[in-house]
């Protein structure tokens, strides 16, 4: 099995989780958690990814837990983070999970240098010690403990808003840290608003984010059935949110690409993610535009933004045999295809 350089860091200090009850969180990719099972004492996952909580929920050697707050009564007594590129999102998870197990509760820091873990230092002293342990494969590790009080975790406090004018539309938006956008406007969901045609029937708005597209979208085709899909628990929580304080109704759904949609679309919309951890990463938007016909109605039409680097066009031709550029600008391409 091969491991991220932030496991093979862990893996040299295990003696930090020989008999401990250990719950792992954070920005994870790999299944080391199977394998600190073999020196735990127990092992749980708490995961905002729900391509990940699928992948480690495969085995029946650890529980993992998918949301965008942990709610669940768990018996643990260490903590193992794996450093968020995010520090809003570093900070949620603290606050979070400092609230639910209190006091006294332990917990191992790693990370990689460039995700930002040497900021973890300074971002915990509201909860007490973090002291650094390894250093090792450009990572860092680090132990400590929560020995102060801390405020109870409500989730609506982590919401920030800000408004949208955009195709005609005025809204206001609702985002969790970590979430793509968050607290500002993407350019390129500004281009695709302001370029879509009238839409009708069943449509997806694929990698949701905040809700941004899909509440334009559905304030500008009231009769329109949508549905906001997103890997993300934090990015499912901030659409719902958006859509309930501007008065609008959609579906909601946590899935990795097609695998919770088994139905089919007049329109497939998307601002597609290209990035995963600290990675520029495609095959989540592959697996989307080549899988798109199948989950298309006939006639049905699949409009994307893109950063005008990003290689699409090939792979959109591939799946529908046409890709039109519909607007470009300096930065983004807007690319359709029809079934």
């Amino acid at each position: 099995m091969s491991y991220t350089a932030a496991s093979q860091v862990v893996a040299r200090q295990l003696e930090f989780f020989e008999n401990r009850k250990v719950l792992v969180v954070g920005e994870l990719s790999d299944d080391y958690p199977l394998a600190l099972v073999d020196v735990a004492q127990s092992v749980s996952v708490f995961t905002t990814n729900y391509g990940y909580h699928r992948q480690i929920s495969r085995s029946n050697k650890v529980t993992s837990y998918f949301g965008a707050e942990l709610t669940e009564d768990l018996d643990i007594d260490m903590i193992l983070l794996y450093w968020p590129k995010a520090k809003a999102e570093a900070d949620y998870l603290l606050s979070m999970l400092f609230a639910k197990f209190g006091t006294s509760t332990e917990i191992c820091v790693v990370g990689e240098n460039r995700s930002g873990v040497r900021s973890a230092e300074k971002m915990f002293t509201p909860y007490g010690p973090l002291t650094k342990y390894d250093s090792a494969r450009r990572c860092g590790f680090y132990w400590g403990r929560c020995d102060n009080e801390v405020q109870a975790f409500e989730l609506s406090a982590w919401f920030r808003n800000y408004p949208i004018t955009v195709a005609g539309t005025e809204l206001t938006i609702r985002s969790l840290p970590g979430v793509f956008s968050h607290g500002e406007f993407d350019k390129g969901s500004e281009l695709l608003l302001n370029t879509l045609p009238k839409l009708r029937g069943k449509v997806l708005d694929f990698g949701c984010g905040a809700g941004v597209i899909g509440a334009v979208m559905k304030t500008n085709n009231p009769s329109i059935e949508l549905e906001l899909c997103d890997i993300s628990a934090l990015a499912i929580e901030s659409a719902k949110e958006t859509f309930r304080i501007n008065n609008l109704e959609a579906k909601f759904t946590a899935t990795d690409v097609y695998a919770e949609l088994p139905g089919s679309y007049n329109y497939l919309i998307s601002n597609p993610p290209f990035h995963a951890g600290l990675k520029t990463f495609y095959a989540a938007t592959e697996d989307f535009i080549a899988q798109a016909p199948q989950h298309l109605h006939d006639d049905g039409a699949l409009i994307i933004v893109a950063n005008s680097f990003l290689q699409y066009p090939p792979l959109i031709e591939k799946s529908f045999g046409e890709c039109r550029t519909a607007a470009t600008t300096n930065k983004f391409n807007i690319y359709a295809a029809k079934k």
